[in-house]
């Protein structure tokens, strides 16, 4: 399938999914509310996730996509890494903790993946 727009890219539909799934958890739990600095942080991360991938789709090469890419990589990382603080102060149970870190593990794949197709691609230099 040819990549037309952003909204096509596999990565960023996932990271759209794991965002949605950081929000509805976020929404369903109160005590997110009582550390708006923390609920910020871990929605912040899931937005930049999507957010960068899309910024990125618009670069004039494979290596400033790439660039990118990485930023939207490592904040899947850092919604991964919150996913334990709010484990920890118990904002979510367990089963929502492992189902939203199934999916963090899955976007950092697929992103790792078009990293390397776009490394080995000659179109975009």
């Amino acid at each position: 399938m040819k990549i037309k727009r952003f909204e096509d890219i596999q990565a960023w539909q996932e990271a759209r999914i794991l965002t949605n799934m950081i929000y509805e958890a976020v929404r369903s739990n109160k005590n997110f509310d009582r550390d708006l600095r923390f609920k910020g942080q871990i929605t912040a991360a899931g937005v930049s996730t999507m957010s960068n991938t899309a910024e990125g789709f618009d670069s004039q090469s494979n290596i400033e996509f790439i660039k990118f890419l990485i930023y939207s990589r490592r904040s899947c990382s850092e919604v991964k890494s919150h996913l334990y603080v709010a484990l920890d102060q118990k904002y979510i149970r367990k089963e929502i903790f492992d189902e939203i870190y199934k999916q963090a593990v899955k976007v950092k794949e697929l992103i790792g993946g078009f990293i390397r197709y776009l490394r080995n691609s000659k179109r975009r230099t």
